[in-house]
């Protein structure tokens, strides 16, 4: 017999991008395999042709969606010469796929962030990620842009914590305005700080 679930055809998709329209909506907790189902316009029986349960049903979409969005990561900064460019497109490109996708954003704020289950699932890109900004620091430091007594774990930390902040943020008042506009201003609060350079 074959094996669909590893087949990955256009239904398989389909339910994974309707089941992240119905997990947004109704919370995982609350949601079915049947509202998923239906927002996909397949039968119940079709999604267990690629699909365990409720449970693997989201872990793949954000295997999907985490792969996706690292690989986006990865050629937004291909082109980049300089640190702080790559820095800035790594922002800029984080925002715009959160932007461009509000089910993940809304999927990753109240799952991912919660259940350890679930962050497992996702921390194979998450390392990646770290290791991508180690690279952009460590390239800074040597460029003689970015302060050499930097920590760097402690940096990826401020670096990542502060892009989850504003999406975590832009997610709680419904997305009513440009995300994107926020991560030119938070390179500048990475690479300026918050002090004053005026002396008075």
């Amino acid at each position: 017999m074959v094996n669909l679930q590893k087949e990955k055809t256009d239904k398989y998709y389909a339910i994974l991008e309707s089941a992240g329209t119905v997990f947004a909506k109704f919370g995982f907790y609350k949601s079915t395999i049947s509202q998923i189902s239906t927002e996909a316009g397949v039968a119940d029986g079709t999604i267990y042709l690629y699909f365990k349960n409720k449970d693997d049903v989201l872990y793949q979409f954000l295997q999907f969606k985490t792969i996706n969005f690292f690989d986006r990561i990865r050629h937004a900064i291909s082109e980049c010469e300089t640190a702080e460019l790559k820095l800035r497109n790594l922002v800029r490109c984080h925002l715009q796929e959160f932007q461009n996708d509000v089910n993940m954003a809304i999927i990753f704020q109240s799952e991912v962030r919660y259940r350890r289950d679930i962050a497992l699932h996702v921390k194979d890109v998450s390392k990646m990620y770290l290791e991508l900004l180690s690279e952009i620091i460590e390239q800074g430091q040597m460029e003689g842009t970015l302060r050499h007594d930097l920590f760097v774990g402690l940096v990826k930390r401020f670096v990542l914590g502060g892009v989850e902040g504003v999406i975590n943020t832009w997610v709680a008042a419904d997305g009513k305005y440009d995300l994107v506009g926020m991560a030119d201003p938070l390179v500048d609060l990475y690479l300026n700080g918050i002090k004053s350079n005026t002396i008075e």
